[in-house]
């Protein structure tokens, strides 16, 4: 759907969207953005909102809100989300989910392997799936570009990944984003592109 087609929320889609940030809330509880005291809450809003901006649905910015909460709150299973939110919202946030079976929010497996697994999960995965999912990435990349631009490279010492592999990473979901871009807006496309130049060119890789 592009965004000229889109129309006014309904009153049960206003109703499906409090109660998904009431639950993403509580989920995330306290958390904030690795390295910062910047709520959890900012980055969840942010894909939910470029998820809108981009056309897509109210149930696909319920897991916009909602893609975190499998990989990083204890005790929310795809059951539960599917449980409160459906079908579709559960099959959205399983793909978005990067970790592997066993891994729990404090003990997760190797980096490199969650995200090498993760985006064969996104090659695979629908259209609806993979606009969620390319929001989230372009919102971390955006951040780390703006926080790297603001405080230097070592700003990335707060992540596990260092800088050739964050560049790797993100090159990556370009390269999976190209190859979808006709099912894909343009803008949205554009700013990946934009945004990984940028990340290149101040780490120098």
């Amino acid at each position: 759907m592009s965004p000229d087609e889109q129309k006014p929320l309904s009153p049960d889609e206003k109703r499906l969207l409090a109660d998904a940030l009431a639950f993403a809330l509580w989920a995330h509880g306290d958390q904030t953005r690795k390295g910062s005291n910047i709520p959890y809450a900012s980055h969840l809003l942010q894909v939910a909102g470029l998820v809108l901006e981009h056309g897509g649905d109210v149930h696909q910015a319920v897991a916009g809100l909602l893609h975190d909460t499998v990989e990083d709150c204890d005790g929310v299973t795809p059951e539960i989300v599917e449980d409160r939110f459906g079908k579709d919202v559960a099959r959205i946030v399983e793909v978005c989910t990067d970790t592997l079976p066993g891994d729990t929010a404090s003990q997760k497996s190797a980096w490199r392997t969650r995200k090498e697994r993760y985006l064969e999960q996104l090659k695979a995965a629908d259209d609806r799936t993979l606009l969620v999912a390319i929001c989230d990435k372009r919102h971390n990349l955006g951040t780390i570009v703006a926080d790297v631009r603001r405080d230097g490279v070592d700003t990335l010492e707060r992540f596990s990944a260092g800088p050739e592999e964050q560049v790797w990473y993100f090159q990556s979901v370009l390269e999976l984003s190209r190859q979808r871009r006709p099912t894909l807006p343009v803008t949205l496309h554009d700013d990946i592109e934009r945004l990984v130049s940028e990340l290149r060119e101040f780490l120098g890789v």
